[in-house]
């Protein structure tokens, strides 16, 4: 018998990857076969940072296909990548389909692409092949990208996506209010890339979703209800998470550290504050200094993940003097880690985070409070949900210099371990969230309502 036969691509950017392959890995549990198509450079690294005993599926391939830039050029210049990407990348898929389809009995019928990949949109509608849409971000997110047109007319943003006044919206009665200078375009850095962003990943992106037949979402019904009533179309099917497959979590750049779970273990339950602001948050060298000074007044344990310079991101920070031999082994410092087997170990007292999609969901489906700081993109928006919608963290303030002080640290980490509160809403919430796993609730259902679509074919072509 043949499987139906389903092509996944995310935007190369850790948090994209690592979301759709769980999909992926959903997928393959109900029969679809997958090829997952990265670009070669993040190939590269998800291949080599991948255990044998956690690889591919025999229903899951790994291909690549250019990103067109120089193996010299800077990949976290997100600008000048997302741009050469949708000037060349179109081609070389085609090729790649028309390549597997000569090969292949079992042809690609169902091109899964995310919605920052909206370029193609135009290889499924030119090569006859269905698109479904996978958003790796809130709801709410991909529901500001499908409000544009509303948004343009109604005078808060011109034709280029920038705001034409200062205020306060609601898209909906039902959603959360949102401030337009925050919109995640215009927090991708300098003016040219975010420019760049709204030029190619937001216009396409709605051109993405409009086309589509479906969209799905890692999000869940009981955490949005707002964007999922304005827009139905999009289906939450998440968390999706390595836990609901009783595996390891797969698609990262780096190797995972698991020497902290054996710290860990050693910690008292709920004591320790986990931090880690994943994979392209960058700090200045004071502020990275406010930050370790800080941690060691908590007086608390710590796990912290500190990116450096070894991981290729140009990245070292120097310690304060004496500091860890101040700290001893009250610290654990680590490179990259498993995260969600981190946020599930009973020790983790909390989670400084920048409240990246996948760690906003990874924290919530384990009932863990936040202490929220934001970089860029959705972050901004994210810390929205955990603070003021769902009331499971606190965020953290700089100070008029642009910094988040050792004293502004401490104390909200103080305030937020004591507010029992906080505490309880953090476990309903994940009660909540992950009662919509189970079969015949809201996302499992989602899941195979989905799947179903899939393997209906060339039916509904």
């Amino acid at each position: 018998m043949k499987n139906i036969h389903v092509l996944l691509i995310p935007y190369p950017a850790q948090g994209h990857v690592t979301s759709l392959m769980e999909a992926a890995r959903c997928f393959t549990s109900n029969g679809l076969k997958v090829t997952f198509v990265n670009t070669d450079f993040t190939h590269k690294r998800v291949m080599s940072a991948w255990s044998e005993t956690d690889g591919p599926s025999g229903l899951m391939q790994m291909v690549s296909i250019s990103d067109g830039m120089e193996p010299c050029d800077d990949r976290n210049d997100f600008g000048k990548l997302t741009k050469t990407m949708f000037q060349l990348m179109p081609t070389k898929l085609e090729e790649l389909i028309n390549d597997i389809n000569g090969k292949d009995d079992e042809k690609i019928t169902c091109i899964v692409a995310d919605f920052s990949m909206g370029w193609v949109t135009r290889v499924a509608r030119k090569m006859g092949i269905r698109l479904a849409v996978f958003c790796p971000t809130s709801a709410a997110v991909l529901a500001v990208i499908m409000s544009l047109q509303k948004l343009t007319v109604d005078g808060v943003i011109n034709s280029k996506g920038v705001p034409l006044k200062d205020q306060m919206i609601h898209l909906s009665t039902s959603m959360p209010i949102m401030n337009p200078a925050y919109f995640f375009w215009l927090c991708m850095g300098d003016p040219i890339t975010n420019q760049i962003f709204y030029d190619f990943l937001v216009v396409d992106g709605k051109e993405a979703a409009e086309d589509a037949v479906h969209i799905i979402c890692n999000s869940a019904m009981e955490l949005e209800t707002g964007a999922f009533a304005l827009f139905p179309k999009i289906l939450p099917i998440g968390p999706l998470l390595a836990t609901n497959t009783s595996t390891r979590q797969v698609g990262h750049f780096w190797h995972e550290d698991s020497t902290c779970l054996t710290w860990l273990d050693q910690q008292p339950i709920r004591s320790v504050i986990y931090v880690a602001f994943g994979s392209i948050t960058i700090f200045d060298q004071q502020q990275f200094e406010e930050l370790a000074l800080a941690l060691e007044d908590t007086k608390m344990p710590f796990l912290w993940v500190v990116r450096t310079g070894t991981s290729g991101d140009n990245v070292d920070y120097a310690y304060p003097s004496g500091y860890m031999d101040r700290i001893g082994t009250r610290g654990k410092m680590v490179s990259w880690a498993p995260q969600q087997e981190v946020l599930n170990h009973p020790a983790v007292a909390c989670f400084m985070s920048h409240c990246g999609w996948n760690s906003t969901m990874e924290g919530v489906s384990n009932g863990v409070p936040f202490l929220c700081w934001p970089y860029f993109a959705d972050q901004f928006f994210n810390k929205t949900y955990i603070c003021d919608i769902w009331k499971t963290g606190l965020g953290l303030k700089k100070d008029d210099a642009g910094v988040v002080t050792r004293g502004e640290i401490k104390n909200k980490t103080e305030e937020l371990l004591s507010n029992n509160i906080i505490k309880e809403n953090a476990l309903n919430l994940q009660e909540t969230l992950m009662s919509g796993l189970r079969a015949g609730n809201s996302s499992n259902k989602n899941l195979n309502k989905f799947v179903d679509w899939v393997k209906e074919g060339n039916d509904h072509m």
